[in-house]
């Protein structure tokens, strides 16, 4: 019998992207978390755990040999709805196989890798379970696996879905994970479980396949919440649910005592915070309970920081793919979910709460609390070319009746066992691969951009921008949180840093900053140049009269204080 105490356990984590749950870098996921708190509970010491992601295997190949040394190695990945991805880069099936060959130990593979392996990590692809040469793959839970792989002596468990118990004690005990992640303190967010599963069926979704939702209580998901924010982490997500608004209830109504418990202890126990936002709202819910949504809406956007969305899942505007594909909100219904979110979350700090959608010149000059985002889902059953165009018109409304969307998702399906979708396949998206790159960048140019300057006007101050890369002499960034702007500052940076930065101008998904506030006296002529209104002859003129002891001498034509005065309405986010 192999003795818990004696084991050495190597965690690799190859990132997920699910429905409803994220761990790609700057995100660390539920799933090594829980299985180091399951490995733990069933005797293994906390320093024989050791934890790596795949983007340190691959920069540091001495790290391999604790991979290969490992007594159990558990590999922790998969990819249901791929995206483009900039923190880390999630592991390719060759890399998982390789983990699988490195290991003189026993192997287990678990996480959303279950429900099937494509060629790559990418849209319109079609999947099929593989055990890429592991010696044992979860096919259910992979916390309870190895929870009861190392109970058996490492001689094997029966395929079984863990309990909210038992996510009491193991998100808990392992909490001491966030600590070996590379990027942790400073630029990790940690994705937080309130419940999973879903009532609807959606022909292509996989989180159904876990069941009816099962809400962990606030008390369990605050406790956690404290034993990450006492080693360090201070940014959180409550992702890992289908329906952030039916959290507590029956799964399908809102519950706002439930969401103000939740929020209120985050708050406790997290004091210093510096993000809280969330991922899936259902617009359904939203429509068919509005007052009790808006109750809801009101809580969250107290207690979350600004930049949160509500990520809505229409997946199309549609009513033939509606209705062959089991999708339960219609174009209507949803532009009214919009409205709702935006009236009631949409407000700025330094707006009176619940006095969205906060737009104009006169705005506060930071992001709205919450506005949602919509997903668009491409290659479902009976997509036809007109498909596009409802698409296109819905969101046209949305931009056309003064609301904001926080962003809007376009990607193309991948099919899984076990979901409608997959005696479909993917030959529809296939079929209309130029038809959809064509409407995507439409809908980049016509929607994305417009909205983005309602969204975040010349001005808008963003805090804490982490400095990430580098690329043709700009400097990239990105604020922690749920779909994080992504910021060019001329000019190369130090990186690593974080920074506050005002926005000048726009892309389709991504803004041009300055770093706030402004100095005019060592601003660069490339900084100088980018605010709206200021050309080169200007630029130069103001680098030629330095210094300045106050913002009010730059002599300009554009009025500058808004990049190099404080943020009004800068109060409590």
């Amino acid at each position: 019998m192999t003795d818990p105490a004696e084991l050495d356990v190597t965690i690799v984590d190859g990132y997920v992207d699910e429905p409803a749950h994220f761990g790609v870098p700057p995100y660390i996921s539920t799933y090594p978390r829980y299985t180091a708190g399951a490995l733990v509970d069933a005797g293994v010491p906390v320093e024989r755990i050791t934890y790596h992601t795949i983007d340190e295997l691959r920069d540091d190949r001495m790290l391999w040999a604790d991979v290969a040394d490992a007594d159990l190695v558990c590999y922790l990945g998969g990819m249901t709805v791929p995206g483009k991805y900039v923190g880390g880069k999630p592991a390719e099936p060759d890399e998982v196989r390789e983990i699988a060959w490195t290991a003189d130990g026993t192997t287990l593979m678990g996480g959303p890798v279950k429900f099937g392996v494509g060629d790559e990590n990418a849209g319109a692809t079609e999947t099929e379970r593989d055990d890429l040469d592991y010696d044992f793959v979860a096919k259910g839970d992979v916390e309870a696996a190895a929870y009861d792989l190392v109970e058996s002596g490492l001689e094997g468990f029966d395929n079984r879905m863990r309990d909210n118990a038992e996510i009491d004690r193991w998100a808990a005990k392992g909490a001491f994970v966030v600590e070996q992640h590379p990027n942790h303190p400073e630029y990790l967010i940690c994705e937080m479980e309130t419940s999973r599963g879903c009532p609807y069926r959606c022909s292509f979704c996989t989180e159904p396949l876990y069941g009816d939702p099962s809400f962990r209580s606030p008390e369990s998901v605050v406790s956690e919440v404290g034993e990450l924010y006492d080693r360090g982490a201070r940014h959180f997500r409550l992702g890992r649910q289908a329906d952030i608004l039916a959290y507590g209830g029956d799964g399908e109504k809102p519950n706002p005592d439930a969401l103000r418990e939740l929020y209120g202890g985050i708050r406790e126990v997290a004091p210093d915070l510096g993000t809280l936002h969330l991922d899936n709202m259902n617009p359904i819910t939203v429509v068919e309970w509005p007052e009790l949504s808006r109750e809801g809406i009101r809580v969250i956007a107290k207690h979350n920081t600004p930049g949160d969305t509500a990520a809505f899942g229409l997946e199309s505007a549609d009513p033939v793919v509606q209705e062959s594909n089991n999708l339960n909100v219609t174009a209507e219904e949803c532009f009214e979910a919009v409205k709702i979110v935006n009236e009631e979350g949409g407000w700025r700090p330094g707006d009176e709460p619940g006095t969205g959608p906060s737009t104009g010149p006169d705005a506060p000059r930071r992001l709205p609390k919450l506005l949602p985002g919509i997903n668009l889902l491409h290659g479902l059953k009976d997509e036809r070319e007109e498909t596009y165009e409802l698409n296109k018109q819905f969101l046209q409304r949305v931009y056309d009746a003064g609301l904001m969307l926080r962003r809007v998702n376009i990607r193309q399906v991948m099919t899984f066992a076990g979901t409608e979708m997959n005696s479909e396949g993917a030959h529809i998206a296939h079929e209309h691969k130029s038809l959809f790159k064509r409407y995507k960048t439409q809908v980049r140019e016509e929607i994305d951009n417009p909205m983005l300057q309602r969204l975040a006007p010349p001005g808008t101050v963003l805090p804490d921008v982490h400095l990430e890369y580098h690329e043709d002499g700009t400097t990239f960034g990105r604020q922690l949180g749920t779909y994080p702007l992504l910021v060019g500052l001329p000019g190369e940076r130090e990186l690593g840093r974080t920074i506050d930065v005002a926005v000048v101008d726009h892309g389709y998904r991504s803004v041009t900053g300055v770093p706030y506030p402004l100095d005019f006296n060592e601003a660069s002529m490339k900084e100088l140049t980018a605010i709206p209104g200021i050309g080169k002859g200007t630029a130069g003129d103001i680098v030629v009269n330095r210094p300045y002891t106050s913002p009010e001498e730059v002599t300009a034509d554009v009025d500058l204080r808004k990049y190099a005065g404080s943020s009004s309405g800068s109060g409590a986010d």
